[in-house]
């Protein structure tokens, strides 16, 4: 199953208080995402000079970057109190009236998932955002009346890791939107520091390198890694952490050096071996590998297309000439040939 891949960006429910304690608490001690972090700054310093509510934020990308962490920290920056739903909690237009109508002024309302956000809820977002107020309808049919109730100036910080599904009309409110991208190694090398001193556990540089390796360029996956390394040196009774530990951790965990593991080598050996590198379909290659079709197109494809292994293209999933050679198979001429550069969406 999805949910206990070692290397799924999505939080996993027993992490929870763990995820809390490694969270940096201000912009400073944000690791990354430089020019957000600079933007976001601006900002943030504007509106604080202004002695005003921050201009609602929009955060886009992939899960386990960051997104909730900075909502958290612009709270803090703004000393300002924190208000955490999501899209999928609420179920329909009522439930996002109460939650605005309850909020202080300056309050921040972190929606994440905005993205599934019922269309209904969504409508009654657009006046809160824009005249910091709602309609409230009262009765039902032809004596249904309007009575518009007025709201403390607040910032709405959303969240999504799908930006292109949020419709125009929402997306033109946010007054600032940021993408976050993956991190480069040694970021994710700076992260795995930083969480190893605050979880107090003693590894080596070359071990921190290695892990940050296998990360998949998410820091939530990185500390994930690092806490079963940890879990590995010390059941072998070794109180620092060895390079040798981080590998045979991860080698038992079935993370490879590019941060691949069993379901994405598996749709990669069905790609090649059982299809001849494709193309091939999603429903058919989902059934080749026992998994569900939105296991294999939302959690394994990302990172295999964004890394170069496969290509989608419009007869269906290929393998590129680097996932034949990673699962060590020589690719065909042609292979080689069309293939051989990173793949992009097709």
């Amino acid at each position: 199953m999805a949910d206990d891949r070692l290397v799924t960006p999505q939080i996993k429910s027993e992490e929870s208080a763990l995820e809390q304690a490694l969270r940096p608490k201000s912009l400073g001690d944000f690791i990354g995402q430089h020019r957000v972090r600079e933007q976001i700054d601006v900002l943030l310093t504007a509106a604080r000079h202004r002695n005003s509510p921050a201009d609602h934020i929009l955060l886009s990308g992939p899960p386990g970057l960051g997104k909730t962490t900075l909502a958290l920290i612009l709270a803090s920056e703004m000393q300002a109190p924190i208000r955490i739903t999501s899209g999928p909690a609420i179920t329909h237009a009522g439930d996002l009236a109460a939650i605005l109508s309850s909020l202080v002024e300056g309050e921040i309302l972190f929606l994440d998932e905005i993205h599934r956000l019922p269309r209904p809820a969504e409508e009654l977002l657009y006046l809160a955002m824009e005249d910091f107020r709602v309609d409230v309808i009262v009765g039902k049919g032809p004596g249904a009346t309007s009575i518009p109730l007025q709201l403390p100036h607040f910032t709405l910080v959303g969240a999504t890791t799908r930006a292109g599904l949020l419709p125009s009309p929402l997306r033109d409110r946010f007054g600032f939107t940021a993408h976050l991208d993956f991190y480069n190694e040694g970021e994710i090398a700076h992260v795995i520091s930083r969480s190893s001193e605050l979880l107090k556990i003693s590894i080596d540089k070359d071990a921190v390198v290695e892990v940050a390796g296998r990360s998949r360029g998410t820091p939530r996956i990185a500390n994930r890694l690092l806490r079963r390394v940890r879990d590995f040196a010390q059941v072998q009774g070794r109180a620092q952490i060895s390079i040798h530990d981080a590998k045979a951790a991860l080698e038992m965990y079935e993370v490879d050096q590019l941060g691949l593991d069993r379901l994405d080598r598996a749709v990669l050996v069905a790609l090649v071996e059982r299809f001849n590198g494709g193309p091939v379909g999603l429903s058919t290659l989902a059934i080749a590998v026992g998994e569900e079709i939105e296991t294999v197109e939302s959690v394994a494809e990302p990172f295999l297309v964004r890394n170069g292994f496969m290509a989608r293209t419009p007869r269906g999933r290929v393998a590129t000439a680097q996932g034949w050679r990673h699962i060590g198979r020589t690719p065909p001429a042609e292979i080689a040939t069309l293939f051989d550069l990173p793949a992009s969406d097709a």
